[in-house]
């Protein structure tokens, strides 16, 4: 690590969206710990960056997001190795096939859940994120900078019949980045959204669901609006979501992000609740 490096964290790393990313940041010159359960597949990651030319320098950490005490020692970890923490990505989720291989053709009404996977899908794609910000946000707000971005899904997913474990958790985990953008507002941290746009090509997705997975959105397009994200041209960039697939590299990179872009959440729907004075 060099002292004018950015320090990445990125979980779910291993596979997917998340090698996507960690593989783009280490391009630019990015320090990532990538964070996943399947050290086998955070191997395959280290393979896959020694052989690209990279400049930035990789931290493996095997965790369950699922556990409680995992946001704090993957915050330590980082800082004994790299000294700081620049960036969180929260992008680790679990989906549906999971539970059940061709839940969009055969789907998981909420009756049919269990109390054990609803848990399951809220620690992970809901708390985890939250917890990881909370472990890391006192380190960023001391330095005054910070870029939290937090990986959800799309909106109509969110309301989806027959979605009720990942739909609903994703909801709980974009409402919960809008409310971190909120409290950090005038820190120095900020925090947005970043969706591909539409079903990827990552292990959520699994063949049963689909015919042709070539067809599917491919991870690495939230790349480029993510390095955009974390550069000092956004900044003052806070609150916002942005549909990777929808972003045009033919364009300055500030207006391919208003292009792409909205509120976080439902902002635009918000109606204050009346209050007493």
């Amino acid at each position: 690590m060099t002292a004018d490096r950015q320090v990445a964290i990125v979980t779910g790393a291993g596979s997917g969206i998340g090698r996507a990313i960690a593989l783009g940041l280490l391009g630019a010159g990015v320090d990532v710990a990538a964070i996943d359960r399947d050290a086998a597949w955070l191997h395959t990651l280290a393979e896959a960056a020694a052989q690209r030319d990279t400049t930035g320098s990789l931290q493996t950490v095997t965790a369950d997001l699922a556990q409680p005490e995992s946001s704090t020692r993957i915050v330590a970890d980082v800082l004994g190795r790299f000294g700081k923490i620049d960036v969180l990505v929260n992008n680790a989720g679990i989906g549906q096939g999971a539970i059940r291989p061709d839940q969009r053709d055969n789907p998981i009404r909420f009756w049919e859940i269990t109390s054990e996977q609803w848990s399951r899908f809220v620690a992970v794609n809901a708390t985890a994120p939250l917890m990881l910000a909370r472990a890391a946000a006192p380190h960023m707000i001391e330095r005054k900078r910070g870029r939290i971005i937090g990986v959800t899904t799309s909106l109509g997913t969110m309301m989806r019949g027959g979605y009720a474990l990942y739909g609903a958790s994703k909801a709980a985990a974009e409402a919960a980045h809008a409310v971190m953008a909120a409290d950090l507002a005038g820190t120095g941290v900020t925090v947005n959204v970043l969706v591909p746009g539409g079903m990827t090509d990552t292990r959520i997705i699994p063949d049963a669901e689909v015919a042709e997975r070539d067809k599917l959105i491919r991870p690495e397009v939230m790349v480029p609006p993510l390095l955009w994200l974390i550069s000092d041209a956004a900044r003052g960039v806070t609150a916002r979501r942005f549909l990777a697939v929808h972003w045009d590299a033919a364009l300055p990179p500030a207006q391919a992000a208003e292009q792409c872009g909205a509120p976080i959440a439902w902002t635009s729907l918000g109606v204050l609740p009346i209050e007493p004075e």
